[in-house]
């Protein structure tokens, strides 16, 4: 599939003559970075936001930022971090008694490379953040997804998914040694096959859903690596300067509000996409582009779904 965007397309052009008068967004971890940008662009072209934020009164220096920018002042904080499932169950339910409905949800919030952290119930905190996290949320607000239908879920995953499957013999590193970049990799796949089973099971019914890579951007996801880590990898140089070949935060929001908006993506629920196209299978000769098989696999994602279910402690049956 192919089209006028590509990998240079900034957000503002992708919103460009996108009428979102009257929708309702949620875009998660939009305190920073691409969340910030993705939120700009959607404010741009009318949406009303509300934004999930861990210190609410950190973030009210960047919503007022967004609203002068924008002329949007339709911004609502409320505070939520995933890795405490009782807040993301307070949010949710706050959010279902103010607004009637929910056009577009857009998981963007993550973690990446930490040093072994574990959430309250024992989790390994980048699958605990970056999926459980994000399925729960999801599903809480699915009533809301539906009176909007249609609607769209943007699942922010990463060309990290190549790095790992789902080890569904040990997903929390439990009996094995914790790597940071293979628990990063699973959680990114993990986002992938959540958009996947989310799509089968609410597109007849008008929500359709999605996962995204946005691109190499470098922003305060990589706050838990070294700099001579982020040197190693050739991301900077000596210097500290990004490398060529990088993203701004406002070119890696456009894959995402893109697969928000796009009329050009009915039909094509379930995709990963990447630089505002839906991506091709991955070539062993193209190392940074394409979707892997097992980000595909909608059997993994049945059974990640389930394992997820049970994680969470509750069943969603839609």
């Amino acid at each position: 599939m192919t089209g006028k965007f590509g990998a240079g397309t900034q957000a503002d052009e992708v919103i460009e003559g996108v009428n979102l008068s009257g929708k309702t967004a949620i875009v998660t971890g939009a305190a920073s970075g691409l969340g910030t940008e993705t939120a700009r662009a959607l404010l741009k072209a009318g949406a009303a936001l509300t934004l999930p934020v861990r210190n609410p009164a950190k973030a009210k220096e960047v919503a007022n930022d967004l609203a002068s920018s924008t002329g949007n002042n339709q911004i609502h904080l409320e505070e939520m971090d995933l890795i405490d499932y009782a807040s993301v169950r307070r949010f949710a339910a706050s959010f279902l008694k103010r607004e009637q409905k929910l056009d577009i949800l857009i998981n963007n919030a993550g973690i990446m490379a930490c040093p072994l952290r574990r959430s309250p119930e024992g989790y390994e905190s980048q699958f605990a953040t970056n999926h459980l996290g994000h399925m729960l949320l999801t599903n809480l607000l699915v009533p809301a997804l539906l009176k909007g239908a249609p609607a769209r879920v943007v699942c922010l995953s990463s060309i990290g998914h190549r790095l790992s499957p789902i080890r569904f013999d040990d997903i929390n590193f439990d009996t094995t040694p914790y790597d940071k970049w293979i628990a990063y990799g699973q959680a990114k796949t993990a986002n992938a096959l959540f958009a996947l089973e989310l799509n089968e099971r609410l597109a007849t019914k008008g929500v359709t859903a999605f996962s995204v890579h946005p691109g190499g951007i470098m922003t305060n996801l990589q706050r838990d690596m070294p700099d001579e880590e982020i040197r190693a990898m050739g991301w900077v140089d000596e210097n500290g300067k990004v490398r060529e070949g990088f993203k701004t935060p406002a070119g890696g929001a456009a894959t995402a509000v893109w697969a928000a908006t796009a009329a050009s993506l009915n039909g094509h629920g379930g995709a990963y996409c990447e630089d505002c196209q839906i991506a091709e299978p991955a070539r062993k000769d193209v190392p940074f582009a394409g979707v892997q098989a097992h980000a595909q696999d909608k059997e993994a994602a049945k059974q990640l779904w389930a394992v997820s279910e049970k994680m969470l402690g509750e069943a969603f049956n839609f």
